[in-house]
């Protein structure tokens, strides 16, 4: 048995090598290289951008779907017997009639595929036929994706969607920003970043730049790594390194960026959303592998019987023959060659013990409950006027078996909408107000900045705030003005938040509606309006928020010159940071914090605290000398950071609502009470997704929540005691013990590290486990002492070890299984462990990482998995699950277009499984019980004919009815139960969902049943045959010939069987009577027509019975005859059942309950919390790293409105006929690409549109040989002139840009900004930014250094404190001029070295 993981890590090894090559602006360089295809046969290596996600082509269908469709045994079964009935010597029926319904059978099925594989193609055309702007000559025209290839430089405007893998070469952001959405990646919504190289950002300046561009990427071969990439870009002699933070992902969305342009690195299939999107699986139901396990037990059985048979010919043949010898001369073929003549005979006479029939109507049931789900009104979403589909009609059974659903976050359970809820300011909690209560009107209208979309109303708080008097409230509203990286732009007069996250917008935009508007901002200021008057806080530094420090906070000087610290950030950090003497002050908001932990709601806690000069002042040249460490710099800024941000004051919390779908909460509580699991599995981050998992109740404050470092610790324990994980096959299959409730919490990381790290030791992997650089200098609040964490992993083992042990988790004395490999048993031990917890969630999970965690479950649990997601990350896991659903939600109809049922709500997945799912396998298991069943009641008596025969395998029943008898005479009740029967009603299926186990369970259908069928009918069969035959000695009149016989028999057996089928269902309806009087009819008018004189006269051979019927039920006795043989078939069974219930009633099947075993607790210890305090802490913050540094530095600032973006005019998206005649089109002029428009200020000069180079908004950096570097911000100087930097001082490639501030004067305090430490070091921004083809400078050029250095600060930014007065409330500067001294000795230092 192989292990899926190791097969993963070995094929991303084997593509991390740098061999691949492309070269920008030259196709014919590309495309010489080639791979090898088959045998001699090569192929071009780079792959074009179209995409076929389809499974069959015009030439592969046939044979395809034909090789598919033969892996079912039961098509197998049937081309034997038609080959058989094609040998005249044994045909019994004309080799047509059933080579006609068997080709119609296979069209049917391969029409259905055809169906849904159509729909594919038309989602792959949509998709191939995008329009975007490829660079053709010396301008951009709009071409289609498939006509991209690698190499090509593409434009992309705002809301686009990026076709390919692009190497960001520009945009119009200052400094190249771009930023992107990835919610079709990887389920996040926060904003992220991504940076072009800085080369490219100064040099591709124009489009005549770019259409001379021939740079090349050489980086790894495409693989299925979404947040991992590594390469270089060669170019002019020079290399610049790459990483994942210069690359655009396909799928990925451009946001708040204008325009910006790539060079496609990665195309089509080669793209690492399309090698997470896996292979289209060919799902197969558990019954239709019953089915198939089925079909070769009874071919088994039959050829064993034909056999049997045969030898009771061969015995009377040879036995006649020696007796008269006589009549052996009329016969031409040998006893033996009559034998095996006689075997085929039985075979073909037996085969409708395998009814074609009964796969015919399958098909009809499995299309008429796809019909039904379809027309469910009960699921249609009417906002969307969308209906649930069913895109698969063969999986409706399977829908009654799902045991396991693994779930999306983002789209799915959440509707991505983050609502400010409650907040508790000073310990008081201000909620909604009642519905009584509300305004009709919006309470904010005194406001001009409010944007009348914030849902919160409270008056209380209201009047709190438009009185101004409490201090904590004016603070409150102030921090959440200040504290944040928000940016903003005036559009319509109207002010456009953009932010990185929907949690800091949510904010802003509350205080924004509560008087204190976020109005501006620039590098080190703050512009705020306080209830209509405006403000200024000049931005001292800003502390970002990241994964390990959970907290912002930002120092500012207001406009009466004072310096306060504004912090916000969970509660489990800010708590410890707070002035000591005030407990009793904040109790109340912990009360608070405690409430909205139970509501689920998304919190963050406020605090603040006034900073003397003095003290500000050490502090700064603290952080200045981290900030320019070469080694340990984050360590070091991190630990300043701690001795500012400490007694600090609490204001209060913030409860923000990330909204659930509707009926989340309630579909998910029902799936459990139906013994269904429900997995999380998204790329959002632990603590967002662990708020979920609250909120949806997977998870409670009861449950032992299994971290990372606790499972590798729980699994070691028990490795290292012994090398084997398991104690053989069928372990594990005991319920864990219900005092322990479990959950997990896991990452990808982990998963990998605990999957793939299969050299290492398991202490070497629990040791490995979240050790980064963030965490070896975590929060001193947070870290525990050892002798805690020791007594929690005691405690853990103490609880988990009995029953690990108990269960077969850990083997005690048993032999290795040796015929696992270790992979596989470590894979096995761990999906064994998690299937023992109550809940899951995956967080930080690549798409193919998804489909990993389905593909393990089901491969060790063997049981049946849904996925459930609406966007293309989910696209792999919905494929490799067994039952795929899409929704159809914002982030577009990928997964829809992949999947095999279409909902618009997660909610609907309850109606579906539950009532839709439950009600098809009920009734696809009882029409095969009764199809096998009414089977063999009629062709067992065949058997026993042929002993009365002779074992000449002679028919006994008229040919038309073995013909009609599947086909009219029991075809519309077994329809019927098909698709109408029901046990219990809709209503009832949802009230009581622990129906559902019956199919986890297979209860309706197995072996065992399989087993009933096939006695019940051989019962049947035995009853109808013997008791006629009995009977028939004493009436010789009525059963005078064979032909009669027959009559009684199969009349004896169609009512029985009729009778059978009126006993188990149900639902009876005026549609299930009629199907049994018309079953009835066709019998008695067929039968009729095919004794008649007329069609004996026609055909005497075709039609024998002549009269037959009417001859034999002429005599009354005949009649009393059929009822007993009906009576006897149906009064025993019919009591045999009723017992069975009376006993089961009486007996009832309780669980036995279990003593717990030694060392686990009843009540859950309170040592296995996750914090020190009792209270959960629902913080949950959706943030990245690293904007804070960008604002600090200009880099993510917006330029000035004088700013013009490339003079390209039409942004419109063409329609068909545009795009197909602009790509007939040449270029008839050249675009010219211009960051800065056409004209500057005057003082700049007349420059060619094509050269024209930006100010850059980052502080600049002057570096010499990577060796030092220094910054300052300054006016520029009037002498500036776009571009000189490039042509006068070209330097070597160096260390990225730095900010490092030199000393300032004393008595002149300077801004001090948190992002001040290079980015090498400070990850804001990707490596390879800073880059520049350089060459050494002469002290000639001194005089330039000097006005660069004079030049640092973004010109639209500057104070112009002497030019313009200073507005009422602006906080007073410092003087931004260096002194002489500290120039000059800048400039010493650098003609020193």
């Amino acid at each position: 048995m192989g292990s899926l993981a190791y097969s993963e890590e070995l094929e991303e090894e084997k593509n991390s090598a740098f061999t691949w090559e492309v070269k920008a602006n030259n196709r014919t360089y590309n495309d010489q290289f080639k791979e090898k295809a088959f045998l001699c046969w090569q192929r071009k290596k780079y792959k074009d951008n179209t995409i076929h996600t389809a499974k069959y082509n015009f030439f592969s269908f046939l044979p395809l779907n034909l090789y598919e469709q033969f892996h079912r045994m039961s098509n197998l079964y049937f081309l034997f017997i038609i080959i058989l009935q094609g040998i005249p010597e044994i045909s019994t029926l004309p080799w047509f009639t059933l080579f006609t319904p068997f080709v119609c059978l296979l069209v049917i099925r391969a029409t259905r595929d055809l169906v849904d594989d159509i729909g594919r193609h038309r989602s792959d055309r949509t998709i191939n036929n995008r329009p975007c702007q490829v660079l053709v000559g010396k301008s951009f025209l709009w071409k289609k994706w498939r006509d991209l290839h690698v190499g090509d430089l593409i434009r992309l405007d705002k809301d686009n969607i990026v076709p390919a893998d692009v190497l960001l070469l520009a945009s119009t952001e200052p400094s190249s920003l771009c930023h992107v959405e990835t919610a079709d990646i990887d389920g996040e919504t926060n904003l992220k970043f991504r940076q072009a190289p800085m080369v490219t950002h100064h040099e591709l300046t124009s489009i005549r730049k770019m259409a001379s561009f021939q740079g090349k990427v050489v980086c790894e071969e495409p693989n299925s790594r979404m947040h991992h990439f590594m390469g270089h870009l060669k170019w002019e002699g020079q290399k610049y390194s790459l990483d994942s933070g210069n690359i655009l992902l396909r799928g990925c969305k451009i946001r708040n960026t204008d325009t910006c342009y790539g060079m496609v690195i990665y195309a089509g299939f080669d793209t690492k959303i399309m090698r997470n999107c896996g292979k289209i699986h060919l799902k197969r139901t558990k019954i239709d592998r019953l089915m198939n396990r089925l079909v070769i037990l009874v071919f088994m059985v039959l050829v064993l019987i034909s056999v049997a048979l045969t030898l009771g010919f061969w015995d009377m043949a040879t036995e006649f023959k020696a007796k008269h010898h006589y009549v052996a001369e009329k016969h031409v073929h040998s006893v033996t060659t009559e034998s095996f003549l006689i075997f085929c005979s039985f075979l073909i006479l037996l085969s409708v013990m395998v009814p074609m029939s009964a796969f015919f109507t399958a098909e009809f049931i499995h299309l008429g409950n796809s019909i039904f789900i379809n027309w469910d009104v009960q699921m249609y979403y009417e906002p969307q006027d969308m209906p649930a589909k069913a895109r698969n009609t063969s999986l409706n059974d399977q829908l009654g078996q799902v045991e396991y659903v693994f779930s999306d976050k983002t789209g799915t359970l959440t509707q991505n909408v983050m609502t400010f809820r409650k907040c508790c300011i000073d310990g008081i909690v201000y909620g909604p107000d009642e519905e009584e209560a509300l305004c009709k009107e919006s309470p904010y209208l005194w406001n001009k900045f409010a944007d009348g979309k914030l849902l919160f109303q409270n008056a209380r708080l209201l009047g709190a705030v438009r009185s101004n008097e409490d201090r904590m409230v004016r603070e409150f509203w102030r921090l959440l003005a200040i504290c944040h990286t928000v940016m903003v732009q005036k559009k319509d007069n109207q002010l456009l938040y953009q932010a990185a996250s929907p949690d800091e917008e949510a904010l802003v935009t509350a205080a924004r509606n509560f008087g204190y508007v976020f109005l501006a901002r620039t590098q080190d200021s703050v512009t705020v309006v306080e209830l209509g008057e405006e403000r200024v806080y000049q931005v001292l530094a800003m502390m970002d928020f990241n994964s390990v420090r959970k907290r912002m906070s930002v120092l500012v000087r207001n406009p009466e010159g004072s310096i306060y610290l504004y912090t916000k950030g969970a509660d489990t950090v800010l708590f410890d940071r707070l002035y000591k003497k005030g407990l009793k002050e904040w109790t109340a908001t912990e009360e608070a914090l405690t409430s909205f932990a139970k509501q689920t709601l998304r919190t963050l806690c406020l605090a603040y605290k006034k900073v003397d000069e003095d003290t500000y002042a050490a502090w700064r040249q603290r952080h200045q000398e981290a900030s320019v460490l070469p080694q340990n710099r984050a360590h070091a800024l991190h630990q300043v950071y701690e001795e500012m941000e400490q007694n600090l004051q609490l204001l209060g919390a913030t409860a923000i609502e990330d909204r659930l779908q509707d009926g989340v909460l309630e579909t998910i509580q029902c799936l459990k009470q139906g013994n269904i699991k429900v997995w999380v599995l998204t790329g959002d981050k632990p603590e967002t997704v662990v708020n979920i998992g609250f909120a949806c109740q997977l998870l409670s404050e009861d449950m032992l929540i299994l971290e990372e470092k606790e499972i590798a610790q729980v699994l070691e324990a028990y490795w290292v005691r012994n090398n084997n994980l398991l104690s053989g096959e069928g372990s594990l299959k005991n319920q864990l013990l219900s005092q322990v409730k479990m959950a997990m919490v896991i990452s990808g990381e982990f998963l990998d590290q605990l999957l793939l790290s299969l050299s290492k030791e398991p202490r070497v992997l629990v040791q490995s486990v979240n050790v980064d650089a963030e965490e070896s200098w975590q929060e001193p609040g947070e870290r525990r002492p050892d002798f805690l964490q020791a007594r929690r992993t005691s405690l853990m083992r103490r609880t988990l070890g009995p029953w690990l042990r108990s269960t077969g988790l850990v083997p005690q004395s048993k032999e290795p299984n040796t015929h696992e490999s270790p992979q596989v048993r470590r894979e096995r031990a761990f999906v064994e462990l998690a299937s023992r917890c109550q809940a899951v969630i995956c967080c930080r999970m690549t798409p193919k990482q998804k489909a990993l965690i389905v593909a393990l479950v089901k491969k060790y649990q063997n049981v049946v998995t849904l996925a459930i997601g609406d966007g293309a990350n989910d696209v792999n896991m919905i494929k490799t699950a067994d039952i795929g659903v899409g929704l159809a939600g914002k982030e577009g109809m990928q997964a829809v277009q992949n999947s095999d049922y279409m909902l618009a709500q997660f909610c609907f997945l309850r109606r579906l499984l539950l009532v839709h799912g439950r009600w098809s396998y009920m009734r696809v298991c009882k029409f095969l019980r009764y199809f096998i069943y009414k089977t063999l009641a009629i062709v067992m008596v065949q058997i026993w004919f042929a002993f009365y025969s002779g074992f000449t395998a002679q028919p006994l029943y008229e040919g038309w009815f073995l013909a009609l008898f599947n086909l009219l005479y029991t075809s519309l009740p077994v329809l019927y139960i098909g698709l109408f029967e029901q046990d219990v009603s809709a209503e009832q299926s949802l009230e009581l969902p622990q129906l559902y186990s019956a199919g986890q369970k297979d209860e309706l259908l197995n072996y065992w049943v399989f087993l009933q069928a096939l006695a019940h009918g051989t019962a049947t069969s035995l009853v109808n045959f013997f008791m006629t035959l009995w009977i028939s000695h004493g009436m010789s009149e009525p059963f005078s010939d064979c032909q009669s016989f027959a009559v009684v028999v199969a009349l004896s057996g169609l009512l029985s069987v009729t009778v059978e089928v009126m006993l188990i269902t149900k639902r009876w309806t005026v549609l299930f009577v009629l199907a049994i009087v018309f079953s009835i009819c066709f019998y008695v008018v067929i039968t009729w027509a095919s004794q008649s004189f007329w069609l004996f006269s026609i055909a005497p051979k075709n039609f024998p019975f002549l009269y037959a019927d009417r001859n034999v039920l002429s005599h009354p006795s005949i009649l009393l005859v059929v009822l007993l043989n009906v009576s006897l078939n149906t009064l025993p069974v019919l009591a045999l059942r009723v017992s069975y219930q009376a006993f089961k009633k009486k007996h009832p099947k309780g669980e036995r309950k279990e003593a717990p075993a030694e060392g686990v607790a009843v009540e859950p210890l309170p040592y296995l919390r996750r914090e020190s305090r009792a209270r959960r802490s629902s913080y949950a913050f959706s943030h990245r790293e690293g904007y804070a540094d960008l604002i600090t530095q200009g880099t993510i600032l917006q330029k000035s409105p004088g700013v013009n973006s490339d003079a390209l005019a039409d942004h419109s998206v063409p329609s068909d006929e545009e795009l197909a005649s602009s790509l007939k089109e040449s270029p008839q002029y050249q675009r010219n690409l211009s960051f800065l428009g056409k004209k500057r200020h005057q003082h700049q000069g007349k420059v060619c549109s094509g050269d024209v180079r930006p100010p850059s908004t980052v502080s600049s950096s002057l570096t010499m040989e990577g060796q030092f570097s220094f910054t300052k911000n300054e006016a520029p100087s009037s002498s500036w002139q776009s571009g000189s930097f490039h042509k006068e001082l070209p330097v070597k490639q160096a260390r990225p840009y730095s900010s490092v501030n030199l000393p300032s004067a004393k008595g002149k305090p300077s801004s001090l900004r948190g992002s001040q430490m290079p980015f090498s070091e400070s990850q804001p921004l990707p490596s390879g930014q800073s880059s520049l083809k350089n060459q050494p400078a002469s002290l000639e050029k001194m005089a330039f250094w000097k006005m660069s250095l004079l030049s640092q600060r973004s010109w639209p930014y500057i104070w112009q404190n002497e030019s313009h007065p200073r507005k009422k409330g602006r906080a007073p500067l410092p003087e931004p001029h260096p002194t002489q001294v500290e120039t000059a000795t800048a400039l010493g230092r650098i003609i020193h070295k």
